[in-house]
């Protein structure tokens, strides 16, 4: 606290050497978290094989790792006014290598998911401290710029995981997707224990314990029944989860709406103009994510790439993201969220009817124009229609709207890759029944197509829904109190 006064009491002093050391630290703790989201994607058709499983299984790593991203990120604030942000800061680093580690020595898919779920419960507070240490690090006239060397690691991730994670598979194994978290968590620990500051504590309001134990019985209940649901909805399993997750969901809202200091703030729906930005936003992620899932198990069940090719080929991907989202957040000031998430939308959409065609003879030029258009249509509207959502709060709400839209984004994503793996499934089981050995592969082909064929239409449902955007309204009465400001800590979410 000493350092951050100096550095807010004599801001013509200020020198980024000052405080290079603590935004090192907390860099290297983030880009591991980041990264570790990245590499699992490539990695699944090798844990499928490995062991002997198959991808509803499997899909849990992902699923069950979201789901308790999205269970720790409203914790966030509270925990570090309760304990202090450089303390909860390298707890949560502890606990991510502690899950990386626990993951490399897993002997069952079932341990697997387990120490994914210790991995996400750890990972996901870490982005949401980091970026808010740094905001206090930084003197306000300079916050831009430093938090914008926090966008490295986010931009850097997505293009070097699914790289990296090929490499280690083909060259190692995928043991180490996990077990090189060990040396980076490490060293994170150190240079945070040397060299980030000590914060005041904050006033600790009350914990909505009941919330918190209600959010993770709805969320992973709706999301096993969507995914049982892939193939059948009126299997006992389906609606043991439906009904359960049900149940346990409007138990959740009616806590939420009666508490003083809910763990997510739903009051915020009452705003319409919020209600259609996040709708539309949860409609393209699971329309994206869903997809991103498949990608990589196509290219290598289908079209026999290696681990490290799929990789590779997966990088124009995440450099058309990085290009499309200066560009969206440019023109989002001049022309607002709608026409960006309607062309953007509309590329995504186009891109997965393509993927929804292709076939064995199909050439990698085809699919790598179609990954271009995906990561450039993400890039277009993922951070304009984020904004839209965070303009369109009532102003008084606005800083609980963050923890809200970041782990409203984990569920859906884990609603995405559960719904999306269980239809997979089920029509490769209905394109493949019956058929002989030489048309085995163009089962699964069609599987494949049919499931694109899905996300695209979702895609394009939401592209027809952006059309319904507006400028958020702003009342006269509504001011921003005191604390009220939106948290950059919560931005990682998005």
């Amino acid at each position: 606290m000493k350092q951050q006064t100096a550095v807010s009491q004599n801001p013509e002093e200020f020198s980024i050497r000052t405080i290079i050391l603590p935004l090192l630290a907390i860099i290297v703790g983030m880009i591991m978290v980041i990264l570790d989201s990245t590499v699992v994607n490539v990695a699944i058709p090798n844990l499928v094989q490995y062991f002997e499983t198959d991808l509803k299984t499997i899909q849990w790593t992902v699923t069950g790792y979201t789901l308790a991203l999205s269970a720790v990120i409203p914790l966030a604030g509270w925990l570090t006014d309760r304990f202090g942000a450089k303390r909860v800061f390298l707890f949560t680093i502890a606990m991510f290598t502690l899950g990386s580690v626990l993951c490399s020595i897993a002997q069952s898919p079932e341990q697997l998911i387990v120490y994914r779920i210790i991995q996400g419960l750890g990972g996901g507070m870490v982005a949401p401290i980091g970026m808010a240490m740094v905001f206090r690090l930084a003197p306000p006239e300079r916050r831009g710029s430093i938090m914008g060397m926090l966008g490295i690691p986010m931009l850097l991730a997505p293009a070097l995981g699914p790289v990296l994670s090929g490499w280690f598979i083909q060259s190692l194994s995928w043991h180490w997707i996990f077990l090189i978290n060990l040396p980076i968590g490490i060293a994170a620990f150190i240079l945070c224990i040397k060299f980030l500051p000590d914060t005041d504590r904050g006033r600790t309001p009350a914990l909505d314990l009941l919330g918190m134990i209600l959010a993770p019985i709805a969320f992973s209940m709706l999301a096993y029944g969507v995914s049982e649901g892939g193939t059948s909805w009126t299997s006992t399993s389906t609606l043991t989860g439906v009904i359960v997750g049900g149940v346990a969901l409007i138990l959740f809202i009616i806590v939420e709406l009666r508490h003083q200091n809910p763990l997510l703030e739903l009051r915020v729906f009452k705003s319409s103009d919020f209600t259609r930005g996040i709708i539309l936003a949860w409609v393209s992620q699971i329309a994206l994510f869903g997809a991103m899932i498949l990608i990589p198990l196509y290219l290598q069940q289908i079209k026999g790439y290696t681990a490290l090719e799929t990789g590779l080929i997966l990088l124009p991907q995440a450099l058309a993201s990085g290009v499309g989202m200066p560009l969206g957040g440019r023109l989002f000031d001049k022309i607002g969220a709608r026409p960006l998430a309607f062309v953007g939308l509309g590329i995504i959409s186009g891109a997965l009817f393509i993927l929804s065609s292709i076939t064995t003879e199909t050439g990698l030029g085809l699919i790598i124009l179609s990954l271009v258009m995906m990561g450039l249509g993400m890039g277009l509207s993922m951070m304009p229609l984020n904004t839209h959502v965070l303009n369109a709060a009532p102003r008084k709400l606005v800083g609980r709207v963050t923890p809200l839209t970041a782990a409203a984004q984990q569920v859906v994503v884990s609603f995405a890759v559960a719904g999306l793996t269980g239809f997979l499934t089920s029509r490769i089981a209905t394109n493949t029944s019956g058929t002989d050995g030489g048309s085995v592969i163009k089962g699964l082909v069609s599987g494949f197509n049919d499931t694109f064929f899905l996300a695209a239409c979702i895609a394009l449902f939401g592209c027809l829904l952006s059309l319904i955007l507006r400028k958020p309204k702003r009342m006269q009465e509504e001011t921003l109190q005191t604390g009220d400001e939106p948290d950059p800590a919560m931005m990682m979410g998005h």
